[in-house]
């Protein structure tokens, strides 16, 4: 009898060993070892070349929802060569308008589009907010580049990057042209694997759109495209969206609220130069936002300087501090618990907001800016370190 309680105690014992040893393995298994750290929504697509990697479904939804109920924009690994992690709920604002073909070729250069989008993968951002302006039309100052947005569409996707649409004012934009607008971006590149789509909070899997100088049309206007009783309505359509418009003055978001709309973005990176952009007002239009079922969506920047195209504005520069701004206004987006936050900008260059890679440049006509005594890339490794950040913060928001 005392030999088989021995016996039993050893089985035992080696028993509990096994399960020890196979739970400390479990612990020290990466992602990339099999185990998806996908959000929901976002499948695991299998093995790329004889590495075991994550990756984005060509057509699955960055998730996300009005009121968090699930830290569900977590992270991918993305397609290059580099272990990098993304998040989907970082977004940054890009511009093509930089090189004129009849002068350079700079913008539709693909090497030049690759290492933007390299550059924005090292900073985490998962999807690029596309400034946009519908086919043959341009700003006051460039040229038509909707013929580009196909090799950018092309290049985000092989860094698993998304594109969304900054839909800019142009003459003639009304109710009707914006209906046109959407139908024709969905029906162009809604079906392409770079293509951004947010969850909502019913559930629903759709295009989101930021609406740039929104409060130029009046909500009735805007209503008749947003609004399930609008004339022309996109609402329940394949056309439905999600839309969000820009704040500047306090007034706008009850204007932007009986619009139709479904968020609000801040945009400008001068912290006190607008309503909307002041740190100090966030807080009250979350508030809002939270109470009305809309999107807060604040945007932030590294500094701000558009002396050289608009010299009378010297009273909206901030300086940058060697990043000291730019972690400030990040600070202050982060405490207001939103579901998305912006950065101003990848390379809007003429109003000094870009983070991308920069070195000391001087034309006869220009200084450039650059990020001495740090290195070039200082500003994409604190966007990225703070976007690994929120992403941590947000799943304590949630416990």
């Amino acid at each position: 009898m005392t030999r088989l309680r021995r016996k039993a105690l050893v089985a035992l014992f080696l028993f509990t060993l096994f399960i020890f040893g196979a739970m400390m393995g479990l612990r020290t298994l990466k992602p990339s070892d099999g185990f998806s750290d996908l959000a929901p929504g976002i499948d695991f697509i299998g093995e790329r070349s004889d590495r075991r990697r994550l990756d984005v479904k060509d057509v699955a939804a960055s998730p996300g929802h009005f009121h968090m109920g699930s830290s569900d924009t977590k992270v991918v690994f993305t397609k290059s060569d580099r272990d990098y992690s993304i998040f989907y709920d970082v977004h940054i604002f890009y511009y093509l308008w930089y090189g004129s073909p009849s002068m350079d070729n700079n913008s539709r250069d693909p090497k030049v589009l690759e290492s933007h989008m390299a550059q924005i993968e090292a900073a985490a951002a998962g999807v690029l907010v596309l400034s946009w302006y519908p086919p043959e039309v341009a700003d006051d100052h460039g040229e038509p580049t909707e013929d580009m947005v196909p090799a950018v569409m092309d290049a985000a996707h092989r860094h698993s990057i998304k594109v969304a649409f900054h839909i800019q004012p142009y003459k003639g934009r009304t109710d009707q042209s914006m209906h046109d607008n959407i139908k024709y971006i969905i029906d162009k590149y809604g079906k392409h694997g770079a293509f951004y789509r947010f969850r909502s909070s019913t559930g629903r899997v759709l295009p989101l759109f930021y609406v740039y100088d929104s409060y130029l049309m009046p909500p009735e206007s805007w209503a008749e495209l947003l609004t399930t009783k609008g004339s022309h309505s996109i609402r329940g359509t394949p056309y439905d969206g999600v839309f969000v418009a820009l704040i500047v003055e306090e007034r706008h978001k009850h204007e932007i609220h009986a619009s139709g709309f479904d968020g609000i973005y801040t945009y400008f990176a001068s912290n006190g130069f607008s309503f909307g952009s002041s740190h100090q007002n966030w807080k009250a239009i979350k508030t809002f936002c939270d109470a009305n079922n809309l999107l807060f969506i604040p945007s932030v920047g590294p500094g701000y300087v558009d002396t050289a195209v608009r010299p009378w504005n010297n009273h909206n520069t901030r300086n940058r501090v060697n990043g000291r701004y730019y972690e400030t206004s990040l600070q202050a987006a982060l405490s207001v618990r939103p579901e998305i936050v912006t950065i101003t900008s990848f390379n809007q260059w003429h109003e000094g907001t870009q983070i991308e890679k920069a070195v000391p440049k001087k034309t006869v006509t220009r200084l450039y800016l650059d990020y001495q005594p740090n290195q070039p890339d200082h500003y994409l490794e604190l966007t990225r370190q703070w976007a690994e950040n929120f992403n941590k913060e947000k799943d304590k928001w949630l416990m």
